[in-house]
């Protein structure tokens, strides 16, 4: 009940702010097409306060239910769900998690800063791969390489989504999300963390980093300043923009013509950008936990998708 009643929560805050829950319809060039009011602000507000609650409950919940099973806890610390990559992310200018502004940063494996830049520059550092199996691309950091879909340091494989953002910042922006950041390292050994099935509890942090940002958003009243859009005054030529997407980095890169038309877009999107890592990761699943004379049952084969769940639930 809770988990429908607060996603209901999400579902019309975006709906308010939006025109339209999930896909909003309010992006207009130069800004929104609707201002909140002060009514819709409190309502917010409300709102959040009982999201931040439902954010403590998620992570007290994997508390009792996963952290304090041993079992649990070493399928999650285990070698069959664990893969050292680099690690990108954006970060504002404390570098701490944002989800929709500030510079994309890698780390390398050892979770040492490899690449900081700006959405604009996103072609200096990636390349995409191909394969003849598959239509979907190979993304790899075009500064070291791309050797296959290996491990490591000398791999230009890289991961994003809720870990990778976890790994490449120093911390949380809100202060109970920064208490549970300190605590997913503790209990893991450090940074970075390179366990697969982590992607979850680093998940259910950004859930509460995220309540606590929206309280935060909501009781600022200048969030129902009407002065909501700036009319453009040139036509546009090329723009890239990039988000945290919840699955990922997600890059947006248009040109247009002299009339503001697109003539040419390119997408990198999160799933595809941990592609090679997916693969990778049911591959090493199968064969830490198919053996030969062993039954494989429908529980054995979950357990081999819960690979490429962690990156995509």
């Amino acid at each position: 009940m809770e988990v429908i009643k607060h996603r209901a929560y999400a579902q019309d805050i975006q709906a308010v702010i939006g025109g339209k829950a999930t896909h909003p319809v309010c992006g207009l060039p130069g800004g929104m097409s609707k201002a909140i009011s002060e009514e819709e602000r409190r309502d917010f507000e409300e709102k959040g306060k009982s999201l931040v609650e439902f954010g403590k409950l998620g992570l007290k919940l994997f508390n009792d239910l996963v952290l304090a099973n041993k079992e649990y806890l070493d399928l999650i610390t285990g070698d069959v769900y664990f893969m050292k990559s680099y690690y990108m992310g954006l970060v504002d200018h404390n570098n701490k998690v944002n989800f929709y502004e500030g510079d994309i940063k890698v780390v390398d494996p050892e979770g040492k800063e490899f690449a900081r830049f700006k959405a604009a520059e996103y072609l200096d550092h990636i390349l995409e791969h191909t394969e003849p199996w598959s239509y979907l691309k190979f993304p790899f950091l075009k500064k070291v390489g791309w050797k296959g879909m290996a491990e490591g340091m000398d791999s230009g494989v890289y991961r994003v989504n809720s870990l990778a953002r976890l790994n490449v910042a120093d911390g949380m922006a809100t202060p109970l999300a920064q208490e549970e950041y300190e605590r997913f390292y503790q209990t893991l050994g450090g940074k970075p963390v390179h366990a697969t099935l982590a992607f979850h509890w680093a998940r259910l942090i950004e859930i509460l980093y995220a309540a606590e940002r929206l309280l935060e958003l909501a009781q600022d009243k200048e969030i129902t300043d009407p002065n909501i859009r700036t009319i453009p005054t040139a036509t546009p030529d090329e723009g890239v923009g990039v988000i945290e997407a919840p699955r990922g980095t997600l890059y947006h890169h248009y040109q247009t013509d002299e009339n503001g038309i697109i003539k040419k877009v390119n997408l990198i999107v999160a799933t595809v950008q941990n592609n090679p890592a997916m693969n990778m990761s049911v591959k090493k699943a199968a064969q830490g936990l198919i053996k030969a004379g062993k039954e494989i049952t429908e529980g054995l084969l979950n357990m081999v998708e819960m690979a490429f769940r962690a990156y995509d639930p």
